[in-house]
């Protein structure tokens, strides 16, 4: 009585098939796929900045509002 067979997983699904329909279901499955590889790539966009601090590499931000043109 304690575990779920294979027929009441498929009266799951079909109940929730029915309820929500399988466009809606599809656009969740889009929806969720995208976050999870959006917080993949920031995951990955940290690491690579750590290792750059690691390394002794540095970033600068900043904006070129003037050019100025010496010659001596």
């Amino acid at each position: 009585m304690g575990s779920l067979s294979i027929w009441h997983w498929l009266i799951v699904l079909l109940v929730v098939v029915l309820i929500f329909g399988t466009k809606k279901l599809r656009n969740i499955g889009q929806d969720l796929g995208g976050a999870v590889k959006g917080f993949k790539e920031g995951m990955r966009s940290e690491d690579e900045a750590a290792k750059q601090v690691e390394e002794g590499g540095r970033t600068i931000e900043g904006e070129v509002k003037e050019k100025n043109h010496t010659r001596a």
